[in-house]
């Protein structure tokens, strides 16, 4: 498929606006295609050419003007248009299109737990040619008027409120003026919530069978939504700017979710069927406040090209972040952010695929898909995190809705929203968004504590370029009297300017027992403490009263380790030392899978392994013993306290860490854990996988566990499971379905290819890691960008750490045939085991 320069695009947009579009979908006329019939009225400024974009099974007929048009002058997924006329145009296509199974374009799954059917779209970021004809850009706005014809059971939701006007027939308002990428629909035999609220309809929608699953949470979730709606609406001058809101959580969804006006769609792991920790709601909580975030960045004002992506991926992540600890139960959610999402940014801020929040150039559709990554979103937030701070939030948001108030319906950049932003400060932002925005790479600050007696100093070393406003938090050592242990005590907490030009901050009394920069954690660096201060936290990390501050050293530690400047198994001690006594549930989580996935499976040797797993799973009996005694009515109705979300964890990570089959067989035999939980289908797929990698279970047991849950969740598990047994036979088969079959859809592919892999099996798998490369290079061509971000995500062996893999990847980098979205992967991958390598070797 052709991909869109941002040159064709400007050139596009000069000579042409887009009114109107009128696009009717037939969904009634089988299982592998729909009909989809578009009516484009726009007007030409001057005389000139262009293209229509359509990537349908069979192009039927087109009209311009009334005059038809041949079909075969298709070219790929452009459809010329020639001679057109200054002045108004109308053009008609009738076509044939196929449904997707790997998340783009019309997505269609069938349920295996009652063989309903749904259908939805996902037209980011170019996909609409895939549902309809379209001049395929985000500044060419339009109006659409959507029809559909679906299956008289079914109900059709869009961007607007839906009216059934016939038998199966349904009416969608017009829209007002959205990008093309925007448009959305979603069909099927939907089990629906709705309610209103401030005068306009709320609705959740989900597929029939998590029917009893939204239900139970509900009210949790329009509980949720009404506030951060009300929330948003104290922040910002201009009204939510749609008719309705509606929240679809849908199968099968590549991303967490999509900001389509009026209905926003949610990877539907999201309503919960297995129990979950009090982080996780969050989590939840969050994305629904990131995506509604988005109907004023991204839908009200949207980039103009795709370079500005950070408009709206780091505003909605900092106003989701921030807005919902301001409007919800959910009060600490930056520590969340910081253990969870702020890695994300500062490892893909050190890799070679780098690149500025805001890049000065993305030449096309297929580079811009790239940077949708920690980057855009977690490095994004967090510079405007340290914006507001400098900035003072009163002008901030005056900014906002300046920005807002200019460029509402249409489409702005980056030098918009700064000159908008100038309008609220006498802060000279330009130089600040030039520092912030067009720059890559982590800055590094590092304390230096002099202690003179009566007085004590701090200097900061600043490796980089960028201003930053930090706190600094000053800790003594005390004793807890009532149980003995050790604790720290803030002292005091003051702001400072980075950077110092050498000038050191001078503070009374004797120099404190810790010192931590960036104490609440207001800007993005990676940080470093003096050598004092780090003797205290490895010795009392878990006394720091703050949790964000814990995770400010916390990240601060795994810093380091990826730095080759700790040792992986310091990083352990201090887990194994500090995790029985943590309080806050995102930080457990947080250490104990970077312990799991990092430490133990890449950082450290083979031969160490085993006992690193050992330590693991000592640690998590500690946080067993810790929660015992839970009652059945704490597991029924304490789903927001710590003691049962801290059991889950340790529960979870304990069978992950499992060494010997016997005790997690017993609880997969008991259906529980002794003192709870008992097992849920989550629970009991993660045994089995387990048990799987292990070589303890087999194909029978598998197919058993499969008859008991046939839903979608239990074909995925029964994937990852079959994809995990030791045997030839097994990783021959799983290899074929992975890339030779094509027939997996997107989460059956990445449920196959996160159990192929595991360390405790690389003899077997020795000989499939040369094969990966061909073989991924041909998959990612055939199936596109969504499977060859799988591809390169969960099918990488992530496992082999040598250096025969790494020059057997590295060379694999020069071949041509490598698409865009596999090669940003392999070469993010290959970076990562390259890091890995250097960890092993400087210890």
């Amino acid at each position: 498929m052709s991909v869109l320069t941002r040159e064709e695009a400007q050139t596009r947009a000069q000579l042409i606006d887009v009114h109107r579009y009128t696009v009717d979908l037939d969904v009634t006329t089988g299982e592998d295609t729909f009909t989809s019939r578009t009516t484009i009225r726009f007007t030409t400024r001057t005389p000139g050419d262009t293209f229509v974009e359509l990537k349908p099974e069979t192009l039927h007929a087109l009209t311009l003007d009334g005059q038809p048009l041949d079909p075969h002058h298709l070219d790929d997924n452009r459809y010329p248009l020639h001679h057109l006329t200054a002045g108004p145009h109308e053009l008609t296509v009738h076509a044939t299109m196929r449904y997707s199974r790997t998340g783009e374009g019309m997505h269609r799954f069938t349920d295996p737990a009652d063989g309903e059917t749904y259908l939805y779209t996902q037209l980011f970021l170019d996909d609409v040619q895939r549902v309809f004809a379209a001049f395929d850009q985000p500044d060419l706005k339009a109006v659409f008027d959507i029809t559909v014809t679906a299956p008289r059971d079914w109900t059709v939701l869009g961007n607007s409120t839906a009216e059934r006007t016939g038998d199966g027939h349904w009416t969608l308002a017009t829209t007002p003026p959205v990008s093309t990428y925007l448009v959305a629909v979603a069909a099927g035999p939907w089990h629906s919530v709705t309610t209103h609220h401030a005068g306009i309809p709320f609705g959740i929608h989900c597929r029939r069978s998590l029917a009893p699953h939204l239900d139970t949470d509900a009210d949790e979730i329009l509980t949720l939504t009404r506030a951060l709606y009300d929330r948003y609406h104290e922040k910002f001058d201009e009204p939510y700017p749609f008719d309705s809101y509606d929240q679809a959580f849908v199968p099968e969804f590549n991303a967490g979710a999509m900001e389509n006006p009026g209905l926003v769609t949610f990877r539907d792991e999201f309503i919960y069927r297995s129990a979950v920790t009090d982080t996780e709601r969050q989590t939840r909580a969050m994305v629904i406040a990131h995506e509604m975030a988005h109907m004023w960045f991204g839908d009200l004002v949207t980039l103009t090209w795709w370079d500005d992506i950070w408009l709206n991926e780091s505003f909605a992540e900092y106003m989701g972040y921030q807005t919902l600890t301001e409007a919800t139960r959910f009060t600490d959610t930056w520590t969340d952010f910081g253990v969870s999402r702020k890695g994300w940014g500062y490892d893909a801020d050190q890799r070679p695929s780098t690149h500025p929040v805001a890049p000065d150039a993305v030449p096309d559709t297929a580079s811009a898909l790239l940077n949708f990554d920690g980057i855009s979103y977690a490095k994004g937030a967090s510079a405007l995190r340290q914006l507001v701070t400098w900035l003072g939030e009163k002008d901030f948001l005056a900014g906002i809705n300046t920005h807002f108030a200019r460029h509402k319906f249409a489409n702005a950049t980056l030098a918009d929203f700064i000159d908008s932003l100038a309008t609220a400060t006498d802060r000279d932002v330009h130089t600040w968004a030039a520092d912030w925005l067009r720059t890559s790479g982590a800055d590094t600050l590092t304390a230096h504590v002099e202690d003179t007696g009566h007085r004590w100093s701090l200097t900061v070393g600043h490796d980089g370029n960028r201003p930053h406003r930090i706190a600094v938090g000053a800790y003594d050592h005390a004793l807890d009297t009532q149980s003995g242990t050790g604790r720290l005590v803030l002292r005091e907490r003051f702001e400072t300017d980075v950077p110092q030009h050498g000038t050191p901050t001078t503070r009374p009394g004797r120099r404190p027992d810790l010192v931590v920069l960036n104490d609440n954690d207001l800007t993005y660096a990676k940080i470093r403490l003096d050598p004092t201060s780090w003797d205290t936290a490895l010795a009392h990390l878990s006394g720091i009263p703050d949790p964000l501050t814990r995770a400010v050293v916390w990240n601060t530690a795994r810093d380091m380790v990826r730095d080759g400047h700790l040792h992986p198994g310091t990083y352990l001690t201090a887990a194994r030392t500090h995790l029985p006594h943590e309080t806050d549930l995102a930080l457990v989580q947080g250490v104990l899978t970077f312990a799991t996935t990092h430490i133990a499976d890449r950082y450290l040797t083979p031969g160490e392994r085993p006992a690193a797993l050992t330590t693991l799973a000592a640690l998590c009996r500690d946080l067993l013993r810790r929660t015992e005694g839970l009652t059945a009515k704490d597991w029924e109705t304490d789903t927001h306290g710590t003691d049962p979300g801290l059991r889950l964890i340790a529960v979870r990570h304990f069978i992950d860490v499992a060494t010997q089959p016997d005790a997690i067989q017993d609880w997969l035999h008991d259906g529980t854990v002794p003192g709870g939980p008992e097992l849920d289908p989550e629970l009991r797929w993660r045994i089995l996988t387990r048990l799987a990698v292990l070589g303890a279970t087999d194909e029978t047991t598998i197919a058993r566990e499969l008859a008991d849950d046939p839903s979608a969740t239990g074909q995925e598990g029964a994937a990852r499971c079959r994809a995990a047994l030791p045997t030839p036979e097994a990783k021959a088969t799983a290899w074929n379905a992975l890339f030779h079959d094509d027939s997996l859809s997107n989460y059956l592919f990445a449920a196959t290819a996160q159990g192929f892999w595991q360390p405790e099996q690389s003899e077997l798998l020795h000989d499939y890691v040369h094969r990966y490369y061909p073989d991924a290079t041909a998959l990612a061509a055939r199936r596109g960008p969504a499977i060859a971000e799988a591809a390169g995500r969960h099918a990488f062996p992530a496992h082999a750490i040598d250096t025969d893999h790494l020059t057997t990847g590295t060379a694999a980098l020069d071949d041509p045939a490598l698409t865009p979205a596999l090669l940003r992967k392999l070469t993010d991958q290959l970076d990562d085991l390259r890091r890995a390598l250097a960890v092993r070797e400087a210890h």
